[in-house]
């Protein structure tokens, strides 16, 4: 190991990867020596951004994987292992929001989907990567969760709910695989610049509104979290379980 970031050998499988935050922590990964398994609902998507990543002199694979489905879940860890070996970064980022507006409106369909796709998955994802993590005494899970979790919302407040369960969920699978030297966090982005939060930045005023009280003045975009992705994946961050990183410019520290 040159450096606390090296992955060098690592292997890494990244959900909802085509694109936005999981685009770019895989992209970081591989940069940083790590063999990266691209996923997301379409291949031909991930295959754009494995392309990417093996001109620039990375290493990647793409696996198919529509999360809210278990199977595929199940073929995305076995695959992974089967291509490049045991899995030593799991980053479940892969998330849907097919609901905007008010809680107590929300059909119950559009819920369950929200909760099966952003909290079950995750489980899915974990019990199937974390065991064999244990069997070699060492691992790193990052869920990327939202500021939402921390938060109310007048228009995503079942997200909000969703985001919630995975601090939870962090916090109870780092206690339960912390003895077997298996990491697991969470990163808790702010408003970022990617296409699944259209709804929120393409809005003029509420951009306006927003960057009006975030310290930064500006929202997040998607490299600026893959950093702190490839930390808790990586050698400088193996004191660090059942935390949640929070990258949102500030916003949730500031008085308005």
């Amino acid at each position: 190991m040159t450096h606390p970031f090296d992955l060098t050998g690592k292997v890494a499988v990244v959900t909802g990867s085509s694109r936005g935050i999981g685009k770019a922590s895989a992209e970081l990964l591989a940069q940083l020596g790590a063999k990266v398994v691209v996923s997301s609902r379409k291949a031909d998507a991930c295959e754009e951004v494995a392309a990417g990543i093996r001109k620039a002199g990375g290493d990647a694979h793409v696996i198919a994987c529509n999360i809210s489905r278990k199977p595929e879940v199940e073929a995305l860890i076995d695959g992974t292992v089967k291509h490049y070996g045991p899995i030593d970064i799991l980053v479940c980022n892969a998330a849907v929001n097919p609901y905007y507006g008010p809680l107590l409106d929300i059909a119950d369909a559009a819920f369950d989907k929200i909760m099966g796709s952003n909290v079950k998955s995750n489980i899915w994802l974990c019990a199937k990567a974390i065991p064999a993590m244990a069997e070699r005494g060492r691992g790193s899970v990052v869920i990327i969760s939202s500021i939402g979790g921390l938060r109310g919302s007048t228009v995503i407040g079942a997200y909000g709910i969703s985001k919630a369960a995975d601090f939870a969920l962090c916090r109870s699978l780092a206690g339960e695989w912390g003895p077997k030297g298996v990491r697991v966090n969470c990163i808790a982005p702010g408003l970022v610049k990617t296409d699944f939060a259209k709804a929120l930045w393409e809005d003029e005023a509420n951009l306006k509104r927003r960057t009006s009280t975030t310290p930064l003045r500006r929202i997040g975009e998607p490299h600026e979290i893959a950093g702190a992705v490839a930390y808790l994946g990586s050698d400088a961050s193996t004191f660090m379980t059942g935390q949640t990183i929070v990258i949102d410019g500030g916003v949730t520290t500031a008085s308005v």
